[in-house]
């Protein structure tokens, strides 16, 4: 084959079998339109351009599917401040748009409803107004609708009820009105349904109560009225109904007792059976059936009737005096349980405005709090094992899974930094802006016993140091069968990254930031040891470099401290094979099967010689350069020399003798840090 035919069949391959760039086509105009839309100012989203590839990774919240078609747009808690265009519906391969937590105004465009791919539309935590386009109704993949503390307006549009795939429907804290339409009961994946805090009247339509995935229902602060369905009890404390006055049950403590007053402007209760009526017994006044027949049109019951008159006599007075009993017993009843909610319940409060419920939502931003839903494994549920105050305490740690999928774009592998043989961890965006750093680890990995299980996430909430990763929260998920841990990001990596750099580098961290990095490490490892501020002391276990990770002010943060009290044994004995490989353990444990604070000594050495090598493993030449002070054959030599020779000959005495072979030889953290300290004193 020439030449000329060889380049014509490379340019062939380059044109059938190269990426197609975005670049050009229906896909980048509608993102530059919507850009002009929700940031007229072009502040905030100048990295979407028309010289650019959205799916080339330079477009800020964009990620692509395999086809190379917009499947995700994530701009939570940017700020934005303009309208939501019609031209989002030419993205047909969106799966999920995130616009939560900005100031976006105007009208949800209908158009939206031709996104026939769509699972998960947040527009909630904005200033959207108008009504909700009924049209929404048609979007048969929509799994979670967010439209929450906005300030929108009318009915909730009956074609709701088609949304077949529907599990979360988010619409509290808006200016709704109307009755809550009885299609909703059509939903039968629904498993949250949030109505409160909206003008809403009539009465709760029964047909919700028969969803059977319902796990939550919120209708409080309402104008709502009749009769609450008795099977809502099954629910438990996840039904709330309060601040609706004019609605009554029984056995619902968050509405009083239904009383006579109530029959003439209940609703009936279909799913409740209707209790016969015979000729020779009085009507059965059962407000929890929501069967009221005591107003009985006399003519019509003495027609279906055929007793003597003598019967019918002694029958109505028999009626008389249990009802009249009846009705004063009620009466007291009710009169004595007015009293009691009157001095227990809660602030009466009917509305927040949208700002309120803007500025509650915006205390409440920290995902600490579920401000949403949880769902699925809950091993931290109440139970009579002494775990309670660790519950209560770890309550303010829950993400919902909602969150979670959110924040990592459904675990998107673009998110993806990082996997081991027992978990994962993804980069995600929170609803408030914040990056995080997700773990997910499988529940067969997780301690079996729920008990130990709470008190190892009850040990890693309870840390805080500035040297230490900081745990934002986690969340259990059935569904998946994982356990997930988020942590605050670190934007500069682990140490790892900053060792083995071929020369000329511009990672190559200079003298003070590697003793800065090492007195950091030594800080945090202090905190884990001490038993000081109502905390035991913690073995890490397992600390190397891989396990200091840098924020972005170059700050060292240990991460997995305490992480072996969630884990099965297997899985931690499994990870210590890499430390053993990496010339970390300490020799003692080959004898003993034991971890101490001095086997974090022993780390915390290894890991000073690396740092000071520039390396990633511990090898003899390294520990042989150490121990004979030629610091030429031993420190990193793309400092090019600029270093310190008393700290370098401080600190590598430090490590020699973190890494002595004997354990009663380490000296223990405290005295590692006030030599550190008066090193840099001195230098």
């Amino acid at each position: 084959m020439g030449l000329p035919q060889f380049l014509t069949c490379l340019l062939l391959l380059l044109t059938f079998y190269s990426p197609r760039p975005v670049h050009g086509n229906a896909e980048l105009r509608a993102l530059l339109e919507l850009k002009s839309s929700l940031d007229p100012e072009n502040n905030l989203l100048m990295s979407w351009t028309a010289e650019g590839d959205p799916c080339g990774g330079s477009f800020e919240g964009v990620a692509c599917n395999e086809r190379r078609k917009v499947a995700n747009i994530s701009l939570q808690g940017k700020g934005l401040s303009g309208k939501v265009s019609g031209a989002v519906a030419e993205l047909k391969c969106l799966s999920g748009l995130y616009l939560h937590y900005n100031n976006l105004s105007g009208e949800i465009p209908k158009e939206i409803s031709n996104l026939t791919e769509l699972t998960d539309l947040y527009l909630n935590v904005n200033s959207l107004s108008g009504s909700i386009p009924p049209e929404i109704g048609s979007m048969d993949s929509l799994q979670v609708l967010q439209l929450c503390c906005n300030q929108l307006t009318g009915n909730v549009p009956t074609q709701m009820g088609s949304l077949k795939r529907l599990t979360v429907l988010a619409l509290q804290y808006n200016r709704l009105l109307g009755e809550i339409p009885a299609s909703l009961g059509n939903l039968r994946m629904l498993r949250r349904l949030d109505l409160s805090f909206n003008g809403f009247s009539g009465g709760i339509p029964a047909k919700l109560a028969a969803i059977p995935q319902m796990e939550v229902l919120d209708v409080q602060n309402n104008s709502l009225s009749g009769v609450v369905p008795s099977a809502f009890r099954r629910l438990n404390g996840r039904f709330q109904c309060g601040n609706n006055p004019r609605l009554c049950g029984v056995g619902i403590s968050a509405v009083r007792v239904c009383s006579e007053f109530d029959n003439d402007k209940v609703n009936v209760d279909p799913l409740e059976p209707v209790a016969p009526h015979t000729n020779n017994t009085a009507p059965i006044a059962n407000p929890e059936s929501a069967n009221f027949h005591a107003n009985c049109n006399q003519t019509h019951c003495s027609k279906s009737t055929r007793f003597r008159e003598a019967a019918v006599v002694a029958g109505v007075i028999t009626v008389t005096v249990i009802l009249t009993g009846t009705i004063f017993v009620a009466i007291i009843w009710y009169r004595r349980r007015k009293q009691k909610i009157g001095t227990t319940s809660d602030s009466t409060d009917s509305q927040l405005s949208t700002d309120q419920a803007k500025e509650f939502y915006t205390r409440n931003a920290s995902p600490l709090v579920s401000l949403e839903y949880s769902n699925g494994w809950d091993p931290f549920a109440d139970r009579q094992n002494g775990i309670g105050s660790a519950q209560d305490y770890l309550n303010y740690f829950r993400f919902n899974m909602e969150e979670v999928e959110s924040a990592t774009q459904h675990f998107s592998e673009v998110n993806l930094l990082g996997k081991s043989n027992f978990s994962a961890v993804y980069k995600g965006v929170l609803r408030d802006g914040s990056l995080v750093a997700v773990r997910s680890i499988n529940v067969t990995s997780c301690k079996s016993e729920e008990a130990e299980f709470v008190k190892g996430l009850n040990l890693l909430a309870s840390l805080r140091h500035e040297n230490l990763v900081r745990l934002r929260g986690f969340c259990c998920s059935t569904g998946r069968g994982e356990c997930f841990l988020v942590y605050d990001f670190a934007p500069n990596g682990n140490l790892s990254r900053y060792l083995d750099l071929e020369d000329g580098s511009n990672q190559v961290l200079d003298w003070s930031k590697r003793v800065s990095v090492i007195t950091g490490i030594a800080k945090g490892i202090g905190y884990l040891h001490s038993s000081k501020e109502n905390k035991a002391a913690i073995i890490h276990q397992n600390i190397s470099v891989e396990k200091i990770l840098i924020d972005q002010h170059f700050n060292p943060l240990i991460s997995d401290a305490g992480l072996p009290k969630l884990l099965a044994d297997d899985i931690v004995f499994s990870a210590l094979k890499m430390s053993a490989a990496m010339g970390y353990l300490a020799p003692e444990y080959i004898t003993t099967g034991r971890f101490t604070e001095k086997s974090d000594i022993y780390a915390f050495g290894v890991i000073i010689l690396l740092v000071l090598s520039g390396k990633r493993k511990l090898t003899h030449s390294m520990q042989f350069g150490a121990e004979s002070c030629r610091f030429q054959d031993f420190i990193d030599t793309n400092l090019k020399g600029e270093f310190s020779e008393s700290e370098a000959a401080k600190l590598t005495e430090i490590a020699l003798m973190c890494t002595h072979e004997l354990p009663s030889h380490r000296p223990n953290i405290e005295a590692i840090i006030k030599e550190l300290s008066s090193s840099s004193d001195t230098s």
